[in-house]
């Protein structure tokens, strides 16, 4: 009898990942053909306009909810980054997975927050861009080693978000 309820018990864990697995495939697909592919960094990236912040990559999100991860590619996972600003945009070099690129004229805005997908914290632990892919806006959350530096980025990105050169 403790076999077979050890075996019912091993099954439905087993169940419920394959169930997790499946909803995030059916979701990545779902995303996939509304969201238009991701766009490329340049092969040169200019003069850094601020030092680089390495930290953590957390996610990318729908604007909507900041709890609605982008599962295309591999966007929605976290990784080790350091991020970069240019004039041409902002890059989240990752560690271990792809680089996420956000070109200058599709931030919207930037933001401290306390929570994105994947992480939550005490107030203004993260740093949030709010971008434009296509007509979608989506959220990049970042936590950086150096959270001093988050006002920095905050104007340096409004700065881009308005159409002028960062600060």
């Amino acid at each position: 009898m403790r076999i077979l309820l050890t075996l019912a018990i091993v099954a439905f864990f087993l169940l419920c990942v394959l169930a997790m697995w499946w909803g995030y495939r059916n979701r990545a697909r779902r995303q996939s053909t509304v969201l238009p592919a991701f766009p490329q960094p340049p092969a040169q990236l200019k003069e850094d306009l601020l030092k680089p912040v390495t930290g953590v990559y957390i996610s990318t999100t729908t604007a909507k909810s900041w709890q609605d991860r982008v599962a295309v590619g591999d966007v929605g996972f976290r990784a080790a980054a350091t991020v970069h600003l240019t004039n041409d945009g902002v890059l989240f070099d990752r560690e271990g997975a792809d680089r996420v690129w956000i070109p200058a004229d599709s931030v919207v805005s930037a933001r401290t927050d306390r929570a994105i997908a994947g992480k939550v914290m005490k107030r203004d632990g993260l740093l949030v861009v709010r971008w434009r892919l296509g007509e979608h806006e989506l959220d990049t959350g970042f936590r950086g080693d150096d959270k001093d530096v988050y006002a920095d980025w905050v104007e340096a990105l409004t700065g881009l978000a308005k159409g002028g050169a960062a600060k």
